[in-house]
């Protein structure tokens, strides 16, 4: 996960291997995927959040990030989650177009939230769905 993480986040600080490990420690938080693309989700009591989503940049444009937003949204749902958060940079429009086209609406807004590596501040849009 770290290698895909490190790959496709290319303009902040990736994730390390030892911070994967921590988060996956916790029974509350599970990863979907394969060696191409993943997930990290955490479902707490009826909620879910996806952590972060992660695309090896030469298998992109494949469907694969589709195929995992539904599967992670099933496997919450299974685990007892109606609704589904996440938050993305206000500059990632790949990502915006992707969760819009999933059923994610915005909810929310922070400010200055993701640092970039050139020290430039980006927001973050909170986007929510409702599962059925």
């Amino acid at each position: 996960m770290a290698r895909i993480h490190a790959a496709a986040f290319t303009q902040s600080r990736p994730w390390t291997e030892e911070e994967f490990a921590a988060l996956l420690e916790s029974p509350l938080i599970f990863a979907s995927g394969d060696a191409r693309s993943f997930a990290l989700v955490r479902v707490i009591a009826d909620e879910a959040e996806l952590l972060t989503i992660a695309t090896d940049p030469g298998s992109q444009r494949q469907g694969l990030a589709r195929a995992l937003m539904r599967y992670w949204q099933a496997q919450a749902q299974a685990r007892g989650a109606r609704t589904c958060f996440l938050e993305v940079a206000a500059d990632n429009s790949p990502a915006i177009d992707l969760y819009h086209s999933e059923g994610f609406a915005p909810c929310g807004h922070r400010a200055g939230y993701y640092q970039r590596r050139n020290a430039a501040f980006v927001d973050a849009i909170v986007m929510q769905k409702e599962l059925p």
